[in-house]
């Protein structure tokens, strides 16, 4: 056999090429969280990559925990990793920085976001709308937002949407969250417990019907749910961006069925959310994931009710968010 030096050397150096590509994935998939097996334009997304949900028992969480275990039958390559969160100003948070590569976050808390990194995020579904609830015991003498002066009210935690939308419901009806109300900046939970123990007078949430954490409350203590429907004009005139993601809606008689008075429809307001991501996560992946949100809405659904109204049809309005390029290749892929 003839020697050839140039094809050695050749050789040598499509090793020393190919040994520095694997360690630079490995470097990549190490400081993201993500990495692809393969260029294969049908290979199958593999990794880890964190979703931020929300606080425990509230709909956000219930859903990260059915879409992680849809996605463990349908992308079993993909760790998705659930991170519980204050809520939607933190979900931005945790996303625009790249520590989450999703999360839900409500449309006005999208809308307010001035953060470093706000361009950079993008939208992969509008899934369902949350409901705004004040609760407060069942013999409470509050009928109205405006009651609420002088009492102790749950106005949700520091980077929630509930604060948020909080401190505009409470402006709307001519209240300060700092100087007319007795606030405390509680997650649901907490929140739930004070009301039982009579440490609190009031709470406001916002989330998907039903919310576990509320069902359970009524469960063994009495509530009831006070309309916002005449706000539903005044939060439009709050300061602030994201007012006109707010529209009038109704809660079911039978979203509470402990609830009282029972059998009785509540008027208030509801605002979208968002399933977020960021313009650099993988397109493969986001493109999957986009699909996998579509088709996992009835099995999602019979668990959230919330989920069940997640649809092609209305999945692609996401204002006010661009669509990031992996959704719109999936929704391209299946337009009539």
């Amino acid at each position: 056999m003839t020697w050839r030096p140039g094809a050695a050397l050749r050789t040598a150096a499509r090793s020393r090429l190919g040994r520095l590509a694997a360690v630079f994935l490995l470097v990549v998939g190490a400081a993201g969280g993500w990495w692809a097996a393969s260029g294969s334009r049908d290979e199958l997304p593999r990794g880890e990559t964190g979703f931020a949900t929300g606080v425990s028992k509230g709909v956000y969480d219930r859903y990260g925990i059915l879409l992680k275990t849809y996605l463990q039958d349908t992308l079993p390559g993909v760790q998705l990793r659930l991170d519980n969160s204050e809520g939607s100003v933190e979900n931005l948070d945790r996303v625009a920085d790249g520590r989450d590569s999703f999360a839900i976050a409500t449309a006005d808390a999208v809308a307010s976001y001035q953060k470093e990194g706000r361009e950079r995020i993008r939208a992969i579904a509008r899934l369902y709308d949350d409901y705004l609830q004040l609760v407060v015991p069942a013999d409470s003498p509050v009928q109205r937002t405006a009651d609420l002066k002088g009492k102790r009210v749950g106005i949700g935690q520091a980077r929630s949407g509930v604060q948020l939308v909080t401190r505009r419901l409470l402006a709307s009806a001519g209240l300060d969250a700092e100087r007319d109300v007795q606030a405390s900046m509680l997650g649901i939970t907490a929140a739930a417990d004070q009301l039982s123990k009579g440490q609190l007078d009031a709470f406001f949430w916002s989330g998907g019907l039903p919310t576990t954490a509320l069902t359970d409350l009524s469960e063994h203590f009495p509530i009831r749910i006070v309309p916002l429907g005449d706000l539903a004009e005044a939060v439009h005139h709050v300061e602030g961006g994201g007012a006109d993601a707010y529209r009038a809606a109704t809660i079911p008689a039978d979203a509470y069925p402990k609830a009282h008075p029972k059998d009785t429809a509540v008027a208030t307001l509801a605002v979208p959310n968002l399933l977020i991501t960021r313009d650099d996560v993988d397109r493969s992946l986001v493109q999957r994931m986009t699909k996998a949100v579509i088709d996992s809405r009835d099995r999602i659904g019979s668990e959230v009710h919330a989920a069940q109204v997640v649809d092609l049809r209305t999945a692609v309005y996401t204002d006010p968010l661009p669509l990031h390029d992996g959704a719109s290749a999936y929704y391209r892929s299946v337009k009539p």
